[in-house]
């Protein structure tokens, strides 16, 4: 054999999600996206589980999962947020350790990552230990095993971390060729200069440690790693495997590796489209016999140290410096204005490091009370974050807290692990990685830090917030009008602040548009309604009700009563006032939050205040029973603001949609007029005919009986107004059709379901559009593994309605550009199918060729 291949691909994203909401908000520069996670998920980390290779002719001839084939970590962090929000890529991803910790010997592809990416030689002890453990166990709770190595952040390495990584058995890392300072051989006295990346990246080095034991390092080859992500090496899937067999040595004593790692999202993100020329370079690979793609767990094991390794302390894979890029203005930056500077990252490290401390104290002042080990506690809290139910509270609780915690006192110490957790979180690398102090990572940083000090006032009190504001104005923003960190943080990053109270106002807003049900979630809220009704007068609805609201993280509670007023569909006036759960059954004994009066008393007095004297005398009531603040749409949750707000548009849209119909149609033959003889035709006529017409498009194509002529004659008429449709609306409305279509295939299986989606392909292909047919053609694949072989054996022993499906369905097959035949070599070797469906509908082989 000639060697072996590794090729490392490190996802990762920050943790994004509102400290007080624990989810992501709508982020508009992700852009169609709803947030980056989204966005960068759709570009690589789905590709990369069902990624494609081509023929000549651009047809697909194999989806394979580049997971079963590369070194991988996830960030712990964004694996949650996958397995949430795409739990088949999820499975995908997993069930690839699992297939190749089969095929290689029990060492599985995945390796574990410190939590949440945190510069580990700029944390202090406490903190690289729990980053540790944290990962760990969250790689156990995903992978069902424990993992061999850990990548850890921007390779970011001193000795105390690979102290702590061997203490908790990692038997691995993986580091830039420029952090390796000297080598020798085992056991010898004389070392070798490797500095400046010199050091001979084909085999395994193992490190020893202060305290007696050791671990084991990889080296990338450090120059192709650069040509994958800066040099253009994955424009071609070919010259990317050419290049890694090219690199294997001749000269070893034993068969040398050859690995190259980079950040994950170059496969696709970074570079769109890669993931193919991943795929295309594995399958060449594989192909190879004198070559063998393995992992770094697998060739440790054949191939264990031969020589040992010094590092350079304190450095990174990007930055020269060492890790100053993520404490003073070192120079390393992502390009930003030539005038820019990063003074800002040392006034940030400093003021969250004062903050750490702060926070440090206010936790050994108080844990203790309630925790035997409030360290080792904070180590095993991992369990809690990843799963909230009460019966992992439990256990948690049962072994570390000094007596039974009921009530307010678990409470107090759910606060104090999160004020914990959130100091962790607030040093996210990112936060310091870009070029400015109010871009979004630095945001993010900022808002876990404003969280940890909301966290820690009960013991703080408000000082702790003014010092921390105090230090973080000498951060200067690049940016004018910005001002400095203290402009930046409560501007932003305290933008999005929600507490129990807020989490009402919300509801009782939302309530107009949102079917809630008696129990339910608003991010890390429970909501149970205890009351709820609404009465409508003339164009005014008021809502009044009762709910409990609670927090899952921190076990907080309160009960509130709300009282809104809608007079038009973007018009809202909200009061909320807390309430004393006696109140609820009307027993208060001394007039209560709301001067004596019930619950059924005071929605009696606001819907006759409404109904008898109107609106404006309703919200005197409600100043005089519960609170004289009001709020309104502004006080919304983002998300739910951009709801409302797309219901309040699209509202007025039919609207106007109307009047422009009106328009079209009364002034057709006045325009036909003027086209005849040349003259210009007004802008809002054309406005009234884009707008008609756009919408006679989108009712076409939900139409079953609209053909292609339908469409046909709807595309000359906009060519005719020289109305050119919007590509990304077009594109969007087009795949969005074509896969809730598609989804019917699934769930019925039905032919005549497969034939309604050709026909649906022949209309789209009359658009002038390039359509992403990614998720139609994971579909398509997923019946072609599960239904088409038993089809295949129906229609041979002579079932016709099972040979109409196969027909139709390799004629569906061939409009998508699957090569079905090669498809089906590789799931079933041997099976060639007959491809007569693709000459049933001629008009759809042209159509797709042409587009």
């Amino acid at each position: 054999m000639k060697g072996y291949i590794c090729i490392h691909g490190h996802f990762y994203q920050p943790p994004r999600e509102n400290p007080w909401l624990e989810r992501i908000e709508r982020q508009d520069s992700a852009y169609p996206h709803h947030d980056w996670n989204a966005r960068v998920h759709a570009e690589c980390y789905a590709p990369n589980a069902v990624s494609r290779t081509l023929n000549g002719e651009g047809r697909i001839t194999s989806i394979v999962n580049n997971y079963e084939h590369i070194s991988f970590n996830f960030g712990p962090t964004l694996l949650r947020w996958i397995e949430e929000n795409s739990p088949d890529i999820y499975q995908k991803i997993i069930q690839a350790d699992a297939i190749s910790a089969r095929q290689r010997g029990g060492h599985g592809n995945a390796i574990a990552q410190a939590y949440n990416h945190m510069i580990m030689p700029l944390a202090n002890h406490r903190d690289k230990v729990t980053q540790v453990v944290w990962g760990i166990s969250s790689f156990r709770r995903h992978f069902g095993r424990d993992p061999e190595g850990m990548w850890l952040p921007e390779t970011a390495v001193d000795t105390e971390t690979l102290e702590i990584l061997h203490e908790h058995g990692i038997r691995f890392t993986i580091l830039s060729p420029r952090q390796a300072k000297r080598i020798r051989p085992l056991n010898s006295p004389y070392w070798c200069d490797v500095a400046g990346g010199l050091i001979d990246s084909s085999m395994p080095y193992l490190i020893r440690l202060p305290g007696g034991g050791s671990i084991n390092v990889f080296f990338y080859n450090g120059k192709i790693a650069h040509d994958v992500a800066f040099g253009g090496l994955l424009h071609s899937g070919e010259t990317f495997a050419r290049t890694l067999i090219a690199a294997l040595t001749t000269d070893s004593e034993r068969p040398p590796l050859v690995t190259v790692a980079t950040d994950g999202e170059t496969y696709g993100h970074h570079h769109r489209f890669t993931d193919m020329a991943l795929a295309s370079a594995l399958e060449q690979i594989r192909k190879n016999t004198e070559v063998c793609l393995t992992n770094y767990g697998e060739y440790l094991s054949l191939y264990p140290p031969l020589y040992e390794v010094e590092i350079f302390e304190n450095s990174s894979w990007s930055c020269m410096h060492g890790v100053e890029r993520w404490r003073t203005d070192c120079g390393c930056r992502m390009g930003g204005q030539g005038e820019w500077n990063q003074k800002w990252r040392q006034t940030l490290r400093e003021s969250l490091d004062w903050l750490r401390y702060e926070l440090i104290r206010i936790y050994q002042g108080h844990a203790p009370t309630y925790l035997k080990d409030p360290w080792q506690a904070r180590n095993d809290y991992i369990e809690v974050v990843m799963s909230r139910l009460e019966e992992t509270k439990k256990a948690f609780f049962g072994k570390h807290a000094i007596v039974m915690l009921q009530g307010v006192e678990r409470a107090q110490v759910l606060r104090l692990l999160e004020m914990q957790r959130n100091a962790m979180l607030m040093y996210t690398s990112c936060g310091w990685y870009f070029d400015e102090i109010s871009g979004l990572e630095a945001v993010q940083v900022l808002s876990y830090a404003g969280r940890a000090i909301e966290l820690a006032q009960t013991w703080a009190g408000a000082s702790l917030e003014q010092q921390f504001m105090q230090r973080l104005s000498e951060a200067k923003s690049n940016i004018e009008g910005m001002g400095t960190g203290a402009d930046i943080y409560p501007k932003f990053s305290l933008a999005s602040k929600a507490n129990l109270k807020e989490v009402a106002i919300h509801f009782a807003i939302s309530s107009f548009f949102e079917d809630y049900q008696k129990k339910s979630t608003l991010g890390c809220y429970a909501i149970d309604l205890v009351e709820y009704e609404k009465q409508r007068h003339d164009s005014t609805v008021a809502a009044v009700g009762l709910l409990h609201t609670r927090s899952l993280i921190t076990e907080e509670e309160a009960t509130y009563v709300f009282a809104a007023l809608q007079h038009e569909l973007h018009d809202y006036h909200c009061a909320v006032k807390e309430w004393d759960t006696a109140e609820i059954e009307g027993e208060s004994s001394n007039g209560g939050n709301i001067s004596g009066v019930t619950y059924p008393k005071l929605a009696e007095s606001i819907f006759t205040a409404l109904k008898e004297a109107g609106p404006s005398h309703a919200l005197k009531i409600i100043d005089k029973l519960l609170d004289k603040n009001r709020y309104t749409i502004n006080n919304l949750f983002k998300d739910e603001q951009d709801e409302l707000l797309d219901i309040i548009l699209n509202r007025e849209m039919q609207q106007v949609s109307v009047i422009f119909e009106e328009i079209f149609q009364k002034t057709s033959f006045l325009t036909a007029l003027l086209e005849e003889y040349g003259h210009r035709i007004p802008s809002p006529l054309i406005n009234a005919a884009e707008v008609t017409l756009k919408k006679k498009l989108v009712e076409a194509l939900d139409n079953p009986r609209s053909t292609t002529e339908t469409i046909r004659i709807l595309l000359n008429e906009l060519k005719r107004w020289h109305i050119v449709l919007d590509q990304d609306w077009l594109e969007q409305t087009l795949c969005a059709r074509l896969e809730r279509e598609m989804n019917v295939v699934k769930k019925q299986q039905e032919t005549s379901n497969i034939k309604n989606m050709n026909g649906l392909l022949v209309m789209m292909y009359l658009f002038p559009v390039r359509l992403n047919l990614w998720q139609v053609q994971n579909i398509y694949f997923e019946l072609l593994q599960t239904c088409y072989q038993a089809k295949k054996s129906l229609a041979k022993s002579g079932d016709s309605d099972a040979q109409k499906w196969l027909d139709e369905f390799l004629c569906l097959g061939d409009g998508l550009f699957m090569n079905v035949e090669s498809l089906l070599e590789v799931l079933v070797p041997e099976t060639k199918p007959k491809t007569g469906g693709s000459e049933k509908q001629p008009e759809l082989i042209q159509l797709r060729n042409t587009a």
